[in-house]
């Protein structure tokens, strides 16, 4: 019996689970508002070609390629990656520069080099404590559908030794200072806040183990990561997926306690299921039909993450050559995060830059294309300030051209997108990039998961479990299609059978519905 799903949203999330449940035999539509896939992985044009506007590069690599191996084919036959020698190049003020590698020896002997011996001998505590951390929570967190607290617990129960690693009741920023002695590691690590949206001192300690994930490997994807959107779309669409791009939903259709329908342009479309790859605030503010609002709890959506101010463009450059991921700090560590919280762009703020044409064999020639990523506040609006966004030019490109990487002509505003325009590139996002914001020890649970309050309604993306990231993203994905094709086969009516009386009868559900 063929099932029928519609899948709004085609971002990273959205196309892993078009890919396995196509390839499982379902009915699959995507409908996205955009003109393409990727969701937030998205483009801007340039004059050296399409450059990168979301993501930059692949980590957890094998994420993708179990992904593409279930579907019965390899990552490789889609997509070109090129492993990073380099994780990135961190550069202060004082014009001291310090290189990451894959390798853990490499950057140790790196940070020896860079802040002394004592500095290398915490850098291999602090590597041995994420990577504990990591191997520990990977399953009963990351991958596990539905996450709990008591499992949490069950962990380090079994595990005590964890407890100094995840320093309860400390922040990130916190835990750091008091495992560097250098002012600028502690900056450095307390980064990886950011990956997921929130504040070195407000998220909890435990978000140093992305520190691991970065370290086992990034891979460049080659002419861009909107390469790995288009491949996923052309393994789904290979096994029966259909996709209708330039295609807002108006509304999601609920008959007593079940979605039945998604409405678009006048016309209706029924489903067996349907999964949202989007923002869950907007279902939670009852953005797309009422009905739908019991579907996420607003505990789950009420905090938002950063946004950003994004500039995406190509130009010739001067100075010290760039490599793939360059981190340019703020002169006062962490002070961004206090005007950020007041709503404002940072006067000293940390630029995150992605020379996207710079790691391979030889330097680009003429332009090239960069990413440069600044942290900035949610906002509800949709029209910028044109005030901050000159604001926003003068300090990036002053900044960058005293630390050494000059570029002569910066791009013009129109090459910037502001938490504004993610808000209306994103509807009821808040411009918020990272779904649910992670402060708090217990945030990580608090996100929605693949199942919902209303039976037949799903989620996937970077705002559900297990969050922000395009592996994670693609995780929860992958969880989605698998809760729905559990549900479907615990759902699906048995054969009529010659029973005693004449009687036939269906199998019971097995989910949280009265059985048929």
């Amino acid at each position: 019996m063929s099932h029928s799903v519609i899948i709004v949203g085609a971002g990273i999330g959205g196309l892993a689970a078009a890919m396995r449940l196509a390839h499982a035999g379902c009915d699959v539509t995507v409908l996205e508002r955009h003109a393409g896939p990727g969701g937030k992985m998205r483009v801007m044009d340039s004059v050296a070609g399409p450059v990168d506007a979301g993501p930059t590069v692949m980590t957890m690599r094998p994420v993708f390629e179990r992904l593409f191996d279930d579907c019965g084919t390899s990552l490789d036959s889609h997509v070109t990656t090129d492993p990073l020698d380099i994780l990135a190049r961190h550069h202060w003020s004082d014009g001291s520069t310090l290189d990451l590698f894959a390798d853990a020896q490499r950057s140790q002997e790196a940070i020896s080099a860079f802040a002394g011996p004592r500095a290398a001998r915490q850098f291999e505590r602090f590597n041995a404590r994420a990577r504990a951390l990591y191997r520990a929570f990977e399953a009963p967190m990351m991958q596990a559908p539905a996450p709990t607290f008591m499992a949490m617990g069950r962990v380090v129960a079994t595990k005590p030794w964890l407890l100094p690693a995840l320093a309860p009741g400390r922040s990130l920023a916190g835990a750091l200072r008091a495992q560097f002695s250098d002012p600028r590691l502690q900056q450095l690590f307390g980064r990886y806040a950011t990956y997921v949206g929130g504040h070195p001192d407000q998220s909890p300690a435990l978000l140093s183990l992305i520190w691991h994930a970065e370290s086992r490997g990034v891979w460049a994807v080659r002419g861009g990561m909107h390469q790995l959107a288009q491949a996923m779309q052309r393994v789904a669409k290979a096994a029966g997926a259909k996709f209708r791009f330039n295609t807002d939903v108006e509304r999601l259709e609920v008959q007593g306690d079940r979605i039945a329908a998604a409405h678009i342009h006048g016309d209706r479309l029924a489903c067996d299921a349907l999964l949202f790859n989007g923002d869950p605030r907007a279902l939670q503010l009852d953005a797309l039909g009422h009905g739908v609002s019991k579907a996420v709890p607003k505990t789950a959506v009420a905090k938002r993450s950063l946004s950003a101010f994004v500039w995406s463009f190509a130009a010739e450059t001067r100075g010290k050559a760039p490599e793939h991921h360059n981190v340019y700090f703020a002169d006062t560590p962490n002070s961004e995060f206090k005007e950020i919280a007041q709503g404002r762009f940072p006067s000293d703020p940390t630029l995150y830059v992605c020379a996207q044409d710079r790691g391979g064999a030889s330097p680009p020639e003429g332009p090239e294309r960069f990413e440069i990523i600044i942290n900035g506040p949610p906002r509800s609006g949709t029209i910028p300030d044109p005030e901050e966004m000159a604001q926003c030019r003068e300090t990036t490109f002053a900044r960058l051209t005293r630390m050494g990487l000059h570029i002569p002509n910066p791009p013009e505003v129109t090459a910037l997108t502001t938490p504004e325009g993610f808000n209306k590139l994103f509807p009821m996002t808040d411009g918020s990039i990272y779904g649910l914001s992670p402060h708090g020890m217990t945030s990580a649970l608090q996100r929605p998961k693949a199942r919902t309050g209303l039976m037949g309604l799903y989620l996937c993306g970077g705002g559900v479990h297990p969050g922000a990231g395009i592996p994670m993203a693609a995780t929860s994905g992958q969880h989605a299609a698998e809760a729905i094709l559990q549900d479907h086969a615990s759902t699906r009516p048995s054969a009529r059978t010659a029973m005693p009386g004449g009687m036939s009868t269906a199998s019971p559900r097995m989910v949280n519905a009265p059985s048929r």
